[in-house]
């Protein structure tokens, strides 16, 4: 039985200055919907710990001192998240997608309870991992699924991961809208 309102893949994308939220910080945080290049999200935020990994931070290319200075809060930044999420549901149910959705869900849904009081993915903050998909839609193993890979298998070149959310978001969208567009249609019993 499929509902009737379609499911919105908000494909979500964080860089953070370190391993875990809480001591350290997300820094930035881009989602774009699959298969609707026109909706995407993208912000900034200001750190919320003193402690960083500089190899960490370095990844993103942020300057931290920046941040510091111009980014929105963290609760500035995820209501407006939550916001765009919330709005998106005029169009659809939204999904989280990450790749990998551990890290990445790990980071959005503690910033979301921490920030706003809860998250727009709902209360346990689940949703889609690229990897896992590609596992159980192709039968391959984990050492398979890599996400370059995944863009070879589906022809899909010329698609740089650049470290930047909001460009990183909307490259996991393509990639999950072309994963989407191969499936076989399940036929209903």
């Amino acid at each position: 039985m499929s509902s009737t309102v379609p499911e919105l893949y908000i494909a979500v994308d964080v860089e953070a200055d370190g391993p875990i939220p809480g001591p350290y910080s997300m820094i930035s945080l881009g989602m774009a919907v699959a298969g609707r290049p026109d909706l995407t999200f993208y912000t900034e935020l200001r750190p919320i710990s003193d402690e960083f990994v500089p190899a960490a931070l370095a990844v993103s290319g942020l300057d931290r001192d920046r941040l510091l200075r111009e980014a929105p809060t963290a609760q500035e930044a995820m209501s407006a998240a939550a916001a765009w999420v919330n709005g998106l549901r005029r169009v659809g149910r939204p999904v989280f997608l990450a790749a990998p959705a551990v890290w990445d869900g790990m980071f959005v849904h503690w910033y979301f309870v921490r920030f706003v009081g809860h998250s727009p993915f709902g209360a346990t903050g689940s949703g889609i991992d690229l990897r896992s998909y590609w596992m159980g839609l192709t039968g391959s193993e984990w050492v398979q699924t890599r996400q370059g890979t995944i863009k070879h298998e589906l022809g899909l070149h010329d698609m740089p991961h650049t470290h930047h959310a909001g460009e990183d978001a909307a490259e996991l969208a393509q990639v999950f809208d072309a994963v989407l567009r191969r499936r076989q249609p399940v036929e209903e019993a």
